[in-house]
């Protein structure tokens, strides 16, 4: 497949204003101008299709960097809710990729928007809720739609959790339970590896084994965080098990910038596209992504689908871009800083040869609510044209 006369734009160097992407068997083979290869239809092969998009924007397929499409289902109600297992605290065992349906309408809707690929996983309303995974958006098994599972360890902060158990008399009922369980649970996991590596270790604990590739910084804990005490505590205790995290929501990250770009950890902002419907988001603001990247931080921007629709994290970039972020970190928040946050840059994230063939085109910046997505593609094969939806 070759895709001509597009304004290519790679996330891995200059736009070529005019230029081609040429795709092998769902991967990127190569990106050039079109003056540097004027005989690129003499090339293709019989049969290979030839899509002229006519000055069209042809970007890397579009990222969510924190979602739970798949888990909490459109339409299902309670049934189709598998996002919390509000059973217990700490559960790492747990793993999102077990309750995603390739099937929830959601993805269409993702396709739809350009967007190619999505971590999703547990929600936050256990300290420890579980596995994360990082998937394509077409398919219908998602065991061929996985990129990297486990992708991350969620962790949540702050009100979620201190209501959930608070409300049932147990604990954490306050923020200083929510430490303590996560610092119990960390220290009862460094001990395990420490055993697993000598002969100490008699049998494999189901529970502690999830631990190993966090602990390994192989995956991040992914930290639910909205208040700048919560932010804070995340980094702490992150810093004093010497593990990665990533600091999801980030809501009041903007008031305490210095000190995130001090801690080294990347940001997934938002949602914004929502009411302030707790306490603990008082102080939202599409503001923030701007703040933050312009203090050196490294930042996505997120729906959380289903809190805000997934189909709107284009937007959501463009109403950072409208406060304060500029353009090009508002596509760098939509492309390659989800892939690197989420540790799949080597696949996803930008068009360069040797990575997936997940591309989005566009008839203008996507970023505006007046764009149209006019090809999704994902690893080769076009999974959206424009008119499907009618």
């Amino acid at each position: 497949m070759w895709i001509i006369n597009g304004k290519i734009i790679t996330m891995a160097g200059p736009v070529i204003e005019k230029g081609y992407v040429r795709i092998q068997d769902g991967l990127i083979m190569e990106t050039g101008p079109m003056e540097s290869n004027s005989t690129l239809k003499d090339q293709c092969g019989q049969g290979e299709v030839i899509l002229d998009v006519k000055g069209a924007w042809v970007m890397p397929g579009l990222i969510e960097a924190h979602a739970h499409i798949g888990l909490t289902e459109e339409k299902s109600g309670a049934i189709g809710d598998d996002c919390n297992e509000q059973t217990n605290p700490i559960l790492p065992a747990l793993r999102g990729i077990d309750a995603v349906n390739p099937l929830d309408p959601a993805f269409h809707d993702a396709i739809q928007a350009g967007i190619t690929s999505v971590m999703t996983g547990p929600g936050s309303a256990n300290v420890v809720g579980g596995q994360f995974v990082f998937m394509k958006t077409h398919g219908r098994c998602v065991d061929q739609m996985v990129v990297k599972a486990p992708a991350a360890m969620k962790i949540a902060f702050g009100e979620n959790p201190k209501t959930v158990y608070g409300d049932q008399n147990t604990c954490p009922a306050t923020r200083m339970g929510t430490a303590y369980m996560l610092r119990r649970e960390l220290f009862r996991a460094k001990q395990y590896l420490e055993k697993r590596g000598s002969d100490e270790l008699v049998d494999k604990d189901f529970d502690l084994e999830p631990w190993i590739p966090v602990l390994k910084k192989e995956i991040p804990m992914k930290a639910h965080a909205h208040r700048a005490d919560d932010i804070f505590t995340a980094i702490r205790i992150a810093k004093e098990f010497d593990v990665d995290i990533t600091l999801d929501h980030c809501t009041e990250g903007h008031l305490i910038t210095d000190e995130i770009a001090e801690s080294g950890f990347p940001v997934i902002a938002g949602t914004d596209l929502t009411s302030r419907s707790k306490v603990e988001v008082e102080y939202m603001s599409f503001k923030t992504a701007g703040i933050l990247a312009d203090a050196g931080i490294k930042v996505a921007v997120t729906t959380d689908h289903p809190v805000a629709l997934i189909q709107y994290l284009p937007i959501c970039a463009g109403y950072a871009v409208k406060c304060g972020l500029s353009m090009e970190e508002g596509l760098k928040a939509l492309t390659i800083n989800p892939a690197q946050i989420c540790r799949v840059d080597d696949r996803v994230g930008s068009l360069e040869p040797g990575k997936d063939a997940d591309i989005a085109v566009f008839d203008g910046n996507p970023m505006e609510v007046f764009t149209h997505t006019l090809y999704t593609i994902v690893d080769g094969q076009i999974v959206y044209k424009q008119g499907d939806e009618e």
